[in-house]
């Protein structure tokens, strides 16, 4: 991935990726800091399985702190409420379909992949069906290559939420 690439985020997803970090730094890596310190004081460590398991782990929260900095120093950090896109369907939006085929209505929030989570109706812009509604009105018919061969749904309503 680039430099130059920004990923875009919600303020929701940011302040969650935020919270993450924040713990990370002043729970998990002095308490792993301090859990070699004492695996250390129980000498020998060629035999110290302890003294392994947490190397392990601090090496994990080191790479997961890195990694969250370098996700919130390259994000596009869009609030929802601010967006200016005249009923157009675009990250962050809130999508409200009706399934062509069983007329079932669904909501769904476009956002980052590090934000989604279907059983919160919020679904990655990366993917197939949020690719599909990008760009698209209330009113649109889309067309969506579901596991299950073509799902046709009906934009009833894009709200900025």
């Amino acid at each position: 991935m680039n430099s130059m690439t920004k990923i875009p985020l919600t303020t929701r997803g940011a302040q969650l990726l935020r919270e993450e970090l924040h713990r990370l730094k002043t729970v998990e890596r002095p308490a792993v800091i301090t859990a070699i310190a004492e695996a250390r004081a129980q000498g020998d460590l060629s035999e110290n399985a302890e003294y392994d398991a947490a190397k392990e782990k601090q090496g994990f929260i080191e790479g997961r702190i890195a990694e969250l900095e370098a996700k919130l120093s390259s994000a596009q950090i869009i609030d929802p409420s601010s967006i200016e896109a005249e009923g157009r369907i675009v990250f962050g939006a809130t999508v409200e379909l009706e399934d062509s085929a069983s007329g079932e209505v669904v909501n769904y929030q476009i956002v980052g992949d590090d934000e989604a989570d279907i059983k919160q109706n919020r679904i990655s812009i990366s993917s197939p069906i949020a690719r599909a509604l990008i760009g698209k009105y209330a009113g649109d018919s889309v067309d969506v290559q579901a596991p299950g061969g073509i799902r046709q749904y009906e934009v009833l309503d894009v709200q900025y939420l």
